[in-house]
């Protein structure tokens, strides 16, 4: 089936040719002719990248009276990013229609130019809810009459703490409006708002896995250290030389530490974190959508919303917490019927998690060995060959090449090529001779395994699984009582009764003061650094001991007893 069997106007048809949209995503299949049909609710989960903004945008564009000025449409999403990329879109898809206007409201820019759009009328508004709320409450936008209200990515926008301004702005339009309620995920928040707000919607779900998924390789490379995923970053966008990427980190800390080291070894990076102002943002991403940043330094919550085509790989840093966010992420990139790479740089405390991705996405997840510095450089040197023998060559130089000739008159032409390409590799080349192997290594003995990894500092806590423990609980105690959330939280083991953890040392002083005595959920806790299983061995043979010779001295009193009464 293609677009001009769903019933679509002409017009609608007529720009999606020029767009090259030929065959609707499976979500654009079933949504799109239910919208255009019925005045029903609608709930549809479906991951970024499946072609929401088509499914819902199209069939209100169908839908909109041309002639009614009066705002017909709210869509609703959680950034600003976002915000303009629907905003983007709908105009696409509507430039044949004539007379429609569609209007974007977010917070960060100048709210009296988009009051000034709104009196002009617009038929379509898409905003944040800050800034609907915002117009709203200054009465300059006016919800009353709209026919179709959307929620899109309704499960971030709850994340990002709009559940209030939601309510509010939901209160304040018609009753007898639609609800398109778009989400990757059906939380219990999402959940409350489908039972409060909406009356029996019809439920549309597609394959949990981004439509791209199919697009996409997933790979994962293991260091021996921590403290060597870095230099395993760099030999990763070393051996893709025309990389186009995001790199996703934990924390804004990590983030600007990783960017500014790119950037001091020559790298083409920025950060996008929650650090920037909303002008600087829109600097960063400007620059990358126009290609003048190969790599982004990103984290979750500064890249929500977040909409750039012909990625070519997604780096995960650090994995996420839950399998759905690393779903989010990778869907960034294998889009449009393109390949991409994502990527996981981890170490072999990470294996657990990667199968249980595996399950999660229904896919391989490839073991790579990370680059040797050998392999680079012979990419790099290949690379460096295509570019010279691709380059379009500059009619100006012309005048110069007699002198040019002149000068290398001496170097016969083999001699100048090592030149040349000597001038242009050498940083490689004098980086990567003679550097070490970042694998892990296979002959690593039993009680390293029972260690902490270098740099890092084991803690045993008294909290387990028996006390409904997990490790994203684990991660919340930490932040909340050290008040401090970049501290890289390592390899979490939970057991039955007690759990281990490991932080970077230098947060070892600061792990004994804030977590020594505590409470949670009404048990008292504490955390103390672990002990290597020699010395645990010992303390436990001490412990038998004493305890055999308690046991020993009650035996010999309960016989002393009997005795004494039975005289």
């Amino acid at each position: 089936m293609n677009f001009s069997e769903l019933g679509l106007s002409k017009l609608i048809q007529k720009s999606l040719i020029d767009l090259n949209f030929l065959k609707p995503t499976p979500i654009q299949l079933k949504a799109i002719p239910y919208i255009l049909k019925s005045d029903e609710d609608l709930i549809s989960l479906a991951q970024t990248g499946t072609g929401k903004t088509a499914a819902f945008g199209l069939p209100i564009i169908h839908k909109i009276n041309i002639k009614n000025k009066n705002t017909q449409s709210l869509i609703l999403c959680p950034t600003r990013e976002l915000c303009l990329q629907i905003t983007k879109d709908l105009k696409s898809f509507s430039k044949y229609v004539k007379g429609l206007q569609v209007t974007s409201i977010y917070g960060g820019a100048d709210i009296r130019k988009q009051i000034r759009e709104l009196k002009l009328g617009s038929q379509i508004v898409v905003g944040t809810p800050g800034r609907v709320l915002d117009l709203l409450n200054k009465k300059k936008l006016e919800l009353k009459d709209i026919k179709i209200l959307v929620l899109d990515e309704a499960d971030e926008m709850l994340n990002m703490g709009f559940k209030e301004d939601i309510d509010l702005i939901l209160e304040d339009t018609s009753e007898s409006k639609q609800i398109l309620l778009f989400s990757a995920t059906m939380p219990k928040e999402v959940l409350k708002i489908s039972k409060n707000y909406m009356k029996k919607p019809k439920k549309i779900e597609v394959d949990s896995k981004n439509e791209g998924a199919k697009d996409i390789e997933h790979n994962y490379y293991l260091v021996s250290n921590v403290r060597d995923k870095y230099q395993a970053l760099r030999r990763i966008c070393d051996i893709n030389p025309n990389i186009y990427g995001i790199v996703f980190c934990r924390t804004r800390r990590e983030s600007k530490d990783i960017s500014s080291k790119l950037l001091q070894d020559g790298y083409n990076a920025d950060t996008l974190n929650g650090d920037l102002s909303q002008s600087q943002r829109d600097h960063v991403m400007g620059r990358f959508r126009n290609n003048q940043i190969q790599l982004l330094i990103a984290t979750d919550v500064a890249a929500r919303g977040l909409d750039v085509n012909d990625l070519s790989h997604v780096i995960n840093y650090n994995l996420p917490d839950d399998n759905q966010t690393y779903i989010h992420r990778s869907g960034r990139t294998g889009r449009a019927g393109k390949k991409g790479i994502s990527i996981i740089i981890g170490s072999t405390r990470d294996k657990r998690k990667i199968n249980s991705l595996e399950k999660t996405i229904n896919r391989e997840i490839i073991n790579k060995e990370i680059p040797k510095g050998k392999d680079i450089c012979e990419v790099q040197l290949m690379s460096l060959i295509e570019k010279i023998v691709d380059s379009e060559v500059n009619t100006d130089i012309e005048k110069f090449i007699p002198t040019i000739m002149e000068k290398v008159s001496h170097l016969n032409r083999e001699d100048l090529l090592k030149q040349i390409v000597s001038l242009e590799f050498s940083r490689f080349l004098s980086f990567y001779n003679n550097t070490k192997d970042l694998s892990p290594e296979n002959n690593r003995s039993k009680n390293n395994k029972e260690r902490a990894e270098k740099g890092y500092s084991r803690f045993f806590i008294n909290l387990g699984k028996k006390h409904n423990l997990k490790p994203q609980n684990l991660i919340g105690i930490i932040n909340d009582y050290t008040r401090n959330k970049d501290i890289s939280i390592g390899k979490i083991d939970i057991m039955k009764g007690f759990s281990f953890f490991e932080v970077p040392s230098e947060h070892e002083k600061e792990i004994l003061s804030s977590l020594g005595k505590f409470k949670w959920n009404n048990f008292n806790c504490g955390a103390e650094l672990s002990k290597p299983r020699e010395e645990d061995r010992e303390s436990r043979k001490k412990i038998k001991k004493t305890d055999k010779k308690f046991k020993a001295k009650k035996r010999k009193s309960r016989k002393f007893r009997s005795s004494f009464w039975s005289s």
